[in-house]
Order: C-alpha cells, then structure tokens, then sequence
C-alpha cells in the first residue's frame, strides 16, 4: 500500500539557505508491513520523481554506466584473428556451429562443463560481495539499475529535474509538454532498441547480421529476440523501473540470508541525527540531532524510500542518498557521514561511544572464499587440461560382427575426429590390444596406416573397418574382446586414444 508523494515543494527551509524539500517516501518500509498484513501482495506504482545527486558515488555510478554499457554494445564488433574460415569476433556465441568463441578460448558443447563453471564462480564471487558490501550488484551493476539509470538521465535531459517534472506533468497537454513527452518515450525506444540490436549480435558475425538485419534476410530469431529485448528493456528500465526491484526480482529476498552484522549497509546514523528538526543558527546544535530534514535524502533515492526509516528491502545500496546528505552537511558545518556505509556492529559500538568497526575477515566471508578458491582451482585444471584434439568411436550395431567367406570376423566402427586447432592438422589412425587384427578406412583400403587430415576448427568422420582374420580368432576366447583406436598427429606426435570392443560370436 503506496502513500502519495506531495508533489509541489515549498519555500520552507530546514536551515538558512537550505529548502526542506517536501517529498514523502512512497515506497515505506511500514506500508508495506500494513500491506502484507492486509493480505495485498501488490501494490499500484506512484511515480518518483528522483533529483538529480552530485558526490563521490553518482560519479562512481556514472563510471560504472559507462563502462558496462560500452561493453556490452561495443563487444561484438572487436575482432579476433583465428585464422582462414573460421569466425574473427572476438566474442560469439556460434550456435549455428555449436561453439561459443571468447577470444582466444574456443568451447564446445560437450566443454559445456566450463561455462557451468564460469556461472558458478559468478554466483560465489557475488555472494561473497553481498556477505562484505551488502547489495553492490543491486546499485551499480545490475542491467536494470544502470538502464533504469540511463532512462532517467533521458527524461531528466528532455524535461528538467525534479521540479520541474513535477510542474510539466500536472500542467494540461499542450504542444510543449507533448514535444517534451514524445521525446523521451522515443529516445527510451531508441536505447531500448540498441539494447536488443547488441544482443542479438552476439550469436552472428555482427557486421554480417547488421547489414542482413536492415535488408530484411536476417534469420526470423533475430527479430524475435530483437522485439522481446527492446520491449522489455523500454518497459521495466523506462516504465516500471523500481517495480520491478520490488516485486519482479527475487534477489533482494535471497540476499538477506548473506548479510550478516558485518555486511556493509547505507545506514542512517539515528543516535548523531535524532532528534531531527529544521536548524537556525540561533539555536545551536546542542540538545538536537545533525538532521535537519530537509528530505534531500529521499527526493534522490531512485526507489522512493527513506532511508531514516531503518533496513529496507527496497533499497538497492545505490549511496545517492549519502552524496545528498554529505552536501547539505557542508552547507550546514558538520561532518560527512550521517548516512553512510556502516555494518550493524559498528553502529551498535558507535551508538556506546566506541569507535568503526569493520571486519571483513569472518567465517562467512572465509568460506566463500574458500569456495572460491577451490572452484577456481578445479577450472584452472578444467582449462590447462583441455584438449585440442577429440576422439569418439562408434561400434556399429546393426549387424554386430560379419562372418567373412575367408571364416574371418569384420566389425565396423564410424571414428569421428575433432581438431579444435586453428590449423589443419594431418593423423594416422591405428589400433592396440587386438592380436592379429587389421585395420582399414572406406576410400583408403590399400594404406597401412590411414591418414586423415582434419580442417581446422571441425570434426571429420569416417568408415573403419576392423577384421580378425579365422587364424587369429582363437586367440580371443571372449565374445566382447577390449580394444583401442589410436590417432596420432603426423606433426608433433602426440596421441589420442579410445577404448571400444571388438564383437565375434560365442564359440
């Protein structure tokens, strides 16, 4: 259950120079408690109008905004030289060849193990992160914070700051106002739409799919996920926004069991602010809190939250809050860090006259570390051990064996060798363990020792035939008899075997 934000500030001040903004939080902690009591699991959306931040951590926010999106949407035009016929960028995931490309790693589907991995240490890094600075994924690096981000910097550039929003949308539609409207919505479809082209390019060579993508020729999924992701990114990033933190995402719910007294929260330092109360210079600050609240705190929060309000789900950890109060602590003469970053522990030691508290080093914290380490161990080994060359054998089956007319057996197997190099590479294929038997490939009858060249990057198949001449049959009592193929590279030696069996029938 949402209350309604006061839309129009007034000329009072909450100390000399200073507006008390008049801005009340629509997303609180105790509405939504009568909520949940109700037996209302939703609530309608009231629009927040969040002020513009200056400080350490919007320009931290900023840095992040930057980084991340020129990642993502300027990624899939680097190249990456592999060699002729094979894919130069840098960053692919080949699904029409099977393969996901991440410069000079190349993994194949049955390498899927690695990108598990790669998801797993993801999953320990961030809860390690959680257990230390609480939400950071949430306020910096999550798409929907740095989109939401973005749309509200467009709207902010189109139609003012906060005020000045508040004033344009209880004014009658006029052809300024619709200007200014169709503007942002345009510019939100605009980003939204660069933000699906980006992603689709990173299935297909993205000069190739860009220029099939504007001729009409580019493969139908290409439009598919290009409208779904355009949709959604305008949608929650420009319409929901912190709806979808509230109600959509599931994290803020798990990430409570990470958080411990030690977890670094942006926490209102109640026992230096309270009581809280406009300031004149007449009165002094004995008797009184630091606050003076003047509500700068909450007119920034991208959330429509208090944070004076105590520990909230919906805050994100975005620290606009304490750039805001950080100003208003320089106009009035005190010291930074009314809001700040602070750990549970910490406040209950500072609230008794002790000192910061801060201990990153504890058990939680050391297992998943410890979790860490082990898991990066196991994928370094995974990356140092993987094999440039695959080999897989497959008995066939319909019919077992063939008796031959000399009374000799003959099995036939179909070998599938894979060179993940980026040259061609050229192996000779033989058998072990079979006493007596002789090998020999379809189109390659008359050689010894077969050899097959495999292009680069690619699989090759081909027809063995294994046969037991009558004379050496009774050297194998078994009807199943263990043997291996072996594939050796004519370049640098190296082998490759596979174990399989050789079928003859029951004496």
């Amino acid at each position: 259950m949402a209350t309604t934000e006061a839309l129009t500030p007034t000329a009072t001040e909450a100390a000399q120079g200073i507006e008390r903004i008049d801005v009340k939080a629509v997303n609180r902690k105790k509405a939504r408690e009568e909520q949940h009591a109700a037996g209302a699991e939703y609530a309608s959306r009231v629009k927040v109008y969040p002020k513009r931040a200056r400080g350490f951590f919007r320009n931290i926010k900023w840095f992040v905004m930057a980084a991340t999106t020129a990642v993502y949407y300027l990624l899939p035009w680097l190249r990456w030289d592999r060699g002729p016929g094979l894919p130069d960028q840098a960053v692919l995931m080949d699904i029409e060849h099977g393969r996901i490309f991440f410069f000079g790693l190349a993994i194949w589907p049955q390498e899927l193990y690695l990108v598990t991995g790669f998801l797993v240490l993801s999953a320990l890094a961030l809860f390690l992160f959680t257990a230390i600075a609480g939400r950071v994924w949430c306020g910096y690096l999550c798409w929907q914070t740095v989109w939401t981000d973005m749309m509200v910097a467009v709207e902010r550039f189109w139609q003012g700051d906060r005020n000045t929003r508040i004033r344009l949308d209880k004014e009658p539609w006029t052809a300024g106002k619709i200007y200014k409207k169709v503007m942002t919505h345009l510019s939100w479809i605009l980003i939204a739409a660069a933000t699906g082209g980006a992603f689709i390019l990173y299935f297909r060579d993205a000069p190739t799919l860009f220029s099939e993508f504007f001729r009409g020729e580019a493969p139908l999924p290409s439009y598919v996920f290009f409208a779904l992701l355009t949709g959604f990114t305008y949608l929650l990033g420009g319409i929901a926004r912190e709806q979808v933190c509230i109600y959509m995402c599931p994290w803020p719910r798990i990430q409570g069991a990470m958080l411990d007294a030690d977890s670094l929260l942006v926490t209102y330092r109640d026992f230096r602010g309270e009581p809280r109360g406009p300031f004149r210079k007449s009165q002094g600050w004995e008797g009184r809190g630091d606050c003076i609240d003047c509500n700068a705190c909450v007119a920034v929060c991208p959330m429509g939250i208090d944070i004076r309000d105590g520990a909230q789900l919906e805050c994100i950890q975005c620290a606009l809050c304490i750039d805001a109060c950080n100003g208003i602590m320089d106009k009035v003469d005190r010291p930074h860090g009314l809001i700040a970053y602070d750990t549970y522990r910490s406040i209950q030691s500072e609230k008794k006259g002790g000192g910061l508290q801060l201990r990153l080093i504890r058990p939680r914290t050391m297992l998943y570390a410890g979790v860490i380490t082990f898991v990066s161990a196991i994928m370094l080994f995974a990356l140092m051990s993987k094999t440039v060359l695959e080999l897989n054998v497959i008995a066939e089956r319909n019919p077992l064996y063939v008796l031959l007319s000399d009374g000799g057996i003959r099995n036939t197997y179909t070998v599938k060798i894979l060179n993940k190099r980026y040259k061609p590479h050229t192996f000779t294929l033989g058998i072990e363990g079979l006493e007596g038997a002789k090998l020999s490939v379809l189109g390659q009858e008359s050689q010894s020792e077969p050899q097959i060249t495999v292009v680069p990057d690619d699989l090759r198949e081909v027809r063995a035939y294994v046969t037991l001449p009558k004379e050496a049959l009774a050297k194998h009592e078994s009807e199943k008899v263990p043997f291996s193929f072996v594939v050796t590279d004519t370049g640098d030696g190296t082998k490759t075997e596979r174990d399989t069996n050789f079928r003859k029938p029951v004496k």
